[in-house]
């Protein structure tokens, strides 16, 4: 649905996430009701692999285009094939935007892979980026605003390692007056990227089931931070309709025994995305950044057993 967003000053068309209303976060259980839709929806049938790649190339162009405001943009880039392809997207269509990447690293300590893998892609693609390091006493600062912001009921060990990602990277954004921040939410759900999909007996229910549990496991999370810190995140991979034609693709062609998310590193890769950022393997934005150890070490100078406990003793 496209509705009307004054910023700025302007008033323009923007498309609103089929996950909010008004822009807000819909109930639990219509965001279930959606996703049963689309699944009730939705036949197995792109089997040709070429065509599905077309496919999935012109919805997810589409998709990213729809979603450009006319206002200045960023993207949460992390240098993998989500936030890479975006990016990529967003150049060929011709605008300016700036990529925003967030590690943490102290001492002799090794550099954030996100922050090595960011820079490599924005190099080769030839963006804009801005990346930002964080020492231990910084990292406990944003560990902090992040825990409270996401309240008892969200904080945990993932959520606080992974929003504080994206929390440091939205207060890098609005330092440059940027009010809408793409994320490749959503990618690893409908394309098949995690360890789970790989296990499961049925990987393409595993996606349904996915997509049905991401509301818990993400979009409480993010919606929280993005409304705490008055930003639109912008998620072209959580597009209804890339969600049901990504679903129409057999999961043989999404994952094997090797690697994941095959068909839509090959349409990156085709849409002129270099190989080695298309590959890249699937790195957690808690792990990538090394917000995680950041935690792990704070919750040890501070006497704690486990992460869970020294994240508790915050709220």
């Amino acid at each position: 649905m496209i509705i009307l967003i004054k910023h700025s000053s302007i008033l323009y068309a923007m498309l609103n996430e089929f996950y909010t209303e008004n822009n807000r976060l819909i109930a639990d259980e219509d965001w279930e009701k959606k996703i049963m839709s689309i699944k009730s929806a939705t036949t197995e049938d792109l089997c040709d692999k070429e065509y599905a790649k077309k496919a999935v190339a012109a919805e997810l162009m589409r998709a990213v285009r729809e979603r450009i405001p006319e206002d200045s943009f960023g993207v949460l880039f992390s240098g993998g094939v989500d936030s890479s392809v975006i990016a990529l997207l967003a150049k060929q269509i011709g605008k300016d935007f700036t990529c925003y990447t967030l590690g943490f690293q102290e001492d002799n300590s090794k550099e954030p892979e996100d922050i090595i893998y960011a820079k490599l892609a924005a190099g080769l693609l030839g963006i804009k980026i801005k990346t930002r390091i964080i020492n231990l006493k910084e990292a406990e600062e944003l560990i902090k605003r992040t825990a409270k912001i996401l309240g008892p009921e969200l904080n945990n060990v993932v959520n606080v390692g992974v929003g504080g990602v994206v929390l440091g990277c939205i207060e890098m954004a609005k330092k440059d007056g940027v009010k809408f921040l793409f994320s490749g939410l959503g990618s690893e759900e409908i394309f098949a990227g995690y360890q789970r999909h790989r296990l499961a007996k049925d990987r393409q229910e595993e996606c349904w089931n996915g997509l049905t549990a991401m509301y818990k496991r993400d979009l409480l999370r993010d919606n929280a931070i993005a409304r705490a810190e008055n930003i639109n995140l912008l998620t072209p991979f959580l597009d209804e309709k890339l969600i049901a034609t990504a679903m129409r693709i057999p999961a043989t062609f999404k994952m094997d025994d090797k690697s994941s998310k095959i068909i839509l590193r090959e349409v990156a890769e085709g849409l002129g995305l270099p190989k080695n950022i298309a590959w890249r393997g699937k790195r957690a934005a808690q792990y990538g950044s090394r917000l995680d150890k950041a935690i792990d070490k704070l919750a040890r100078n501070n006497k704690f057993k486990f992460k869970k406990d020294y994240l508790k003793s915050l709220e």
